[in-house]
């Protein structure tokens, strides 16, 4: 029986690598790629991976080529992202997807139905829709600080979301010890620090700073009322020149006026003229009148010039002082003012902080001790089925066990979890890290990867040689285990085993040709083409007794389908 899932359904490759141009469809079931070794096997799954990355090498561009193109179709049978895709402004073409990476010497551009998108949004997309595990994600989970979290990741439909209380409420535990620890530290400061604080404040307070632009002004004002009197002299000969009684300019333009009034009587072409004269004489006039009225109006103020002197030399000696302008003086106020706020309110605040964080604690111990008991729960749970599926991968003397013991309260909670494991009846429980043999390695991570796949939405997922280490019986029970995972999941594999090879729903060939430039090329193998791929596998060569074998293997599955 085959499951719905959400699945890739193309691949598209231009320029990548060394690939020219490249179509892949996948199967919704097992799909396996073998071919030969340093063929480029891993191109396919790494452009996918490529795909929903967030950093990408230009070295994927191939030479000679200005960009490299992945495109990825991703038949969505079953997230609803209808509401996701127009929050963002992504046409919705329903339940098909296309995710487009162009990868230039400058730059990447990701486009999800055509429309360009944020790293972020690619996560939470990639996280919906793929689980690749590689070499580096077996170094992850043999990691004791991972382990804690795939603990949590398998029950989060249990205590998922009071884990995530907790950890809200914990970084408002540290945010208030924060506070409470710059609270302490500002009401350790001497009287004397305290003191020389509030004499700055107050000095450049009482100096009533308004304007930054003040000390200008004053400058300005200040130059005025130094020349004055010659301001004065000048502005009044000035108006007397213009319009004095005798001799005066505007007395002169009154005799121009009155021969080309006499002229434009004759001619009236001159009238224009005559309009415009006029109106230059008045506009004269007026000028003469503002001239008298700025030199009767202009005073000698000796009061407002010692005022203007005083004030100036405040402001130069706090802009000495505070930082050589008036914009300074006024953000060193500011920052000096809350400074002092903040210890006069960190004195008073420490008690309150204190009883805060007492009660947070209290509230997080309460909550991680429910946590807790639910981990130990589920790690006894997980345990059994991870050492079950252990057994069925021809490992029958293994035991695993989830440790679950306690530890001072952190940001995860109060337990320290690790995953043990003993390979042999003589040997006790240790970490899964010390795990030695690769095969061994290779059957606990499937093991625990079919448990997490059964209990996450993630419906593809890829293998990136997940046999490596296996051999006869054991290769067997890998594949199939892989086989049955494939009913709920769509698989994507590299392996070297054919007898995981013929569980294939489809079979894709990568090989290398090297002629005037170095190629890799795809193919979907079907009929004699599969056996002779599958008794290359098993025998490094095609002869007649790798043949039968592979024949075999293709027999006794299509028996059991």
């Amino acid at each position: 029986m085959r499951y719905a899932v959400t699945m890739i359904k193309q691949l598209k490759l231009k320029d990548y690598i060394l690939i020219d141009e490249l179509e892949a469809n996948f199967h919704t079931g097992l799909n396996v790629i073998t071919g030969e070794t340093g063929a480029g096997k891993s191109i396919l799954i790494n452009a996918i991976d490529i795909a929903f990355s967030s950093r990408v090498s230009k070295e994927v561009i191939k030479s000679g080529c200005d960009k490299a193109v992945i495109e990825l179709t991703i038949d969505n049978s079953k997230h609803d992202l209808s509401n996701l895709f127009a929050e963002n402004g992504i046409d919705d073409f329903g339940q098909e997807i296309i995710l487009s990476k162009e990868i230039t010497p400058s730059g990447v551009r990701t486009r999800i139905n055509g429309t360009l998108i944020n790293q972020d949004f690619l996560k939470s997309i990639k996280s919906l829709f793929l689980d690749i595990h590689s070499q580096h994600q077996t170094y992850v989970f043999m990691q004791p600080k991972y382990h804690i979290t795939l603990l949590d990741n398998y029950a989060k439909s249990v205590y998922g979301s009071t884990l995530d209380e907790y950890k809200t409420l914990y970084k408002k535990y540290v945010d208030t010890l924060n506070l409470l620890e710059q609270a302490k530290t500002s009401a350790d400061a001497t009287e004397n620090q305290i003191e020389f604080l509030k004499f700055q404040v107050n000095e450049i307070g009482e100096a009533n700073i308004q304007n930054p632009n003040e000390d200008e002004e004053l400058n300005a004002e200040l130059e005025i009322l130094a020349n004055a009197e010659k301001l004065k002299e000048l502005t009044g000969q000035s108006y007397w020149s213009i319009n004095g009684d005798d001799g005066s300019i505007v007395e002169a333009l009154g005799k121009i006026k009155q021969n080309i009034s006499k002229a434009a009587s004759m001619d009236s072409n001159l009238e224009d003229i005559e309009s415009r004269y006029v109106d230059i004489v008045e506009n004269i006039k007026d000028l003469a009148s503002e001239l008298r009225d700025y030199s009767q109006n202009l005073d000698n103020d000796e009061a407002r010039l010692n005022e203007i002197q005083e004030r100036l030399y405040l402001l130069d000696k706090l802009k000495r002082k505070y930082g050589g302008t008036l914009d300074s003086v006024i953000a060193t106020y500011d920052k000096l003012s809350d400074e002092l706020r903040g210890i006069e309110f960190s004195t008073q605040n420490i008690e309150a902080l204190e009883s805060e964080v007492i009660q947070i604690r209290s509230q997080l111990e309460n909550i991680a001790s429910k946590i807790s008991e639910h981990r130990k729960d589920y790690a006894k749970v997980l345990s059994g089925y991870i050492q079950e599926k252990l057994e069925q991968l021809e490992m029958p003397k293994a035991r695993f066990e989830i440790s679950v013991v306690p530890k001072e309260l952190g940001q995860d909670g109060i337990d320290e979890v690790e995953f043990l494991i003993s390979t042999n009846v003589s040997e006790d429980l240790k970490p899964l890290a010390k795990v030695a043999s690769g095969g061994e390695i290779s059957r606990v991570m499937l093991a625990i990867k079919s448990i997490f796949a059964q209990s996450d939405n993630i419906d593809t997922v890829i293998f990136d040689e997940i046999d490596t280490g296996i051999s006869g019986k054991a290769s067997q029970s890998v594949a199939e285990e892989i086989k049955e995972l494939a009913k709920y999941h769509q698989i994507i594999l590299i392996t070297h085993q054919p007898i995981i090879a013929s569980k294939a729903d489809k079979h894709f060939y990568v090989k290398k040709s090297q002629t005037d430039e170095t190629k890799v090329e795809v193919y979907v193998l079907v009929g004699d083409n599969k056996v002779k791929a599958l008794a290359e596998l098993a025998g490094g060569e095609i002869n007649e007794q790798s043949v039968e074998f592979a024949r075999s293997l293709l027999e006794e599955e299509f028996v059991k389908q």
